[in-house]
């Protein structure tokens, strides 16, 4: 076993790094993480997002999404969420716990503009998602300023579970500023 797994910072630098590697590179397994929220009703709703852009120090986690989606409008009835990401290489698991802060307008201006006109074509498109189509072509692509969005999510709470020869867990809250303890895996 690595002595990252050891210490309680040496396995939140480790998740962090992740983190960075993943938001930067669309081949690193965090790159991709399940992002779950409350929907109608109270039922969890769970569905695969893409992190752009992490923050350490700020402890934030950004996923990019298109305004439109069932997941903006879960998050604006209740801002609280849960990222679950895998990282098979190192046998850990990261679930962040976040308070997500819905951002459009004019402060994501220079975002928009460094996406590529493929990229832009994720947040548009008719009709809009989850709308019922008579066939599977009906859907048509466009790329709609006004429905591209910023998902910022606030960690709250970071349970990292490394599934080693020992298995060892841990959880960081942003109320002690994250210092960590131990929990039973």
């Amino acid at each position: 076993m690595s002595d990252w797994t050891k210490t309680l910072e040496g396995l939140r630098s480790r998740a962090w790094e992740g983190l960075s590697a993943g938001a930067g590179d669309a081949g690193h397994p965090l790159h991709t993480c399940a992002l779950a929220t409350t929907g109608p009703g109270g039922a969890a709703e769970a569905r695969m997002v893409v992190l752009r852009r992490t923050v350490r120090d700020k402890a934030l986690l950004e996923i990019h999404t298109d305004r439109a989606s069932r997941k903006v409008a879960d998050l604006s009835a209740r801002p609280l969420a849960t990222l679950l990401f895998w990282w098979p290489d190192m046998a850990l698991q990261i679930r962040a716990r976040v308070r997500v802060r819905i951002v459009t307008g004019a402060e994501i201006d220079p975002v928009w503009e460094a996406l590529s006109a493929s990229a832009r074509r994720n947040y548009g498109g008719r009709p809009p998602p989850s709308t019922p189509m008579a066939g599977s072509g009906d859907y048509r692509e466009t790329a709609e300023r006004d429905r591209f969005a910023l998902l910022r999510g606030h960690v709250e709470t970071l349970d990292l579970l490394h599934l080693g020869t020992a298995h060892r867990r841990a959880v960081y809250d942003r109320r002690d500023g994250f210092t960590g303890g131990w929990l039973a895996p």
